[in-house]
């Protein structure tokens, strides 16, 4: 952790004395508000960096030049090491990030069988899992996985030496998400994550796609809750509200993911934290899996196969509520606060 900080340290105030990236993204501006910068101040840093990779190829500090600079690489491994220390425990984390791929193979196959103790020849959701069970396994299995998340962003704003949030600044850092500004590469062209220069804003399209995707399923699952404990439990019919907004949601988080997937190998690996690769690939092929399995089991009612792609639909939902603070998903939750600490730095 240590050596990551100080390098890290050492090219931020070479970026500061240079200032030529200063219109790329929020870290140069947030860089030029300090002449110092101690440990928080790089994790704050680190977790603003939304790692679009322009400022690497406008560089003419980087390799061969004796400072070699790679500012997206320094900051994506203080980034990935400020997820394993401040989620508890901090050793799952590590583990995760690094055997990603193999653990949600683990835990999908585990969530699959404990499913599957149930009967599938069934022809409503409830008939596979009764409605109190699946309350009783995924409540605990939601909220526990948020209070840890709450729990590290406590510690994230300590360490970072945040404020009393206003409303003003929570509606310019949820702005700034919502939009993904930062993926636009400061000048509009988009992000230089693939190899050489070569811009484009494919990777911001795949992360909206993802990120709105996920909230519309979301809202949808919301919907049926309301609606089932209103009187009208499922299946519901297409025009009703979990599936008007489950369906389309369904199909912008697995084409996201799936974007995300195919972009990702072309991306230069040194650019990020490539101890961390696989974990971050597991984690986007478990969110294309869990959007397309919810499609399949849409289209598989009145057939056979219902009760089985209930059962992976379910297996892939508990899996990435469990591993959701150990995954990538937990740098949606750092990144609107290290935002948040930005409006606090810029004076709203």
């Amino acid at each position: 952790m240590l050596d990551r900080v100080q390098e890290a340290r050492r090219q931020i105030e070479i970026c500061n004395a240079c200032r030529y990236c200063e219109g790329y993204c929020a870290v140069f501006p947030a860089i030029t508000r300090d002449r110092a910068f101690a440990g928080g101040d790089i994790t704050q840093l680190a977790n603003l960096c939304h790692n679009c990779r322009g400022c690497y190829y406008a560089c003419q500090y980087t390799e061969p030049h004796e400072f070699a600079l790679n500012l997206p690489g320094a900051l994506a491994e203080v980034r990935a090491d400020s997820w394993e220390r401040l989620v508890w425990p901090s050793g799952f984390a590590r583990v995760f990030q690094r055997y990603g791929g193999a653990m949600v193979a683990v835990f999908l196959l585990a969530t699959f069988f404990v499913v599957t103790w149930f009967r599938l020849d069934v022809e409503t959701f409830y008939d596979l899992i009764p409605h109190e069970v699946l309350v009783a396994i995924f409540l605990p299995a939601f909220v526990a996985p948020l209070a840890l998340i709450a729990l590290a962003l406590w510690r994230y704003w300590r360490e970072v030496g945040g404020t009393r949030i206003t409303w003003a600044q929570l509606r310019a850092a949820l702005r700034d998400a919502a939009r993904l500004k930062n993926l636009d590469g400061g000048q509009g062209q988009g992000c230089n994550f693939e190899r050489e220069e070569r811009y484009t804003k494919g990777r911001r399209a795949m992360h909206q796609a993802v990120l709105y995707g996920f909230l519309m399923c979301f809202a949808s699952t919301c919907a049926g809750t309301v609606l089932h404990y209103a009187g009208w439990p499922a299946p519901y019919a297409i025009w009703s509200l979990p599936k008007l907004l489950g369906v389309p949601g369904g199909v912008l988080l697995t084409l996201g993911a799936v974007g995300l997937a195919v972009l990702k190998p072309k991306g230069d690996r040194k650019l990020g934290a490539p101890g961390v690769w696989g974990g971050e690939m597991g984690f986007v092929l478990l969110l294309g899996f869990t959007g397309a399995s919810g499609l399949a089991l849409y289209a598989a009612r009145g057939t056979e196969a219902l009760g089985y792609m209930m059962a992976l639909h379910l297996g892939s939902v508990l899996t990435l509520f469990l591993l959701m603070p150990y995954s990538k998903m937990v740098h949606g939750f750092f990144r609107l606060a290290a935002l948040v600490r930005d409006a606090q730095g810029k004076g709203l």
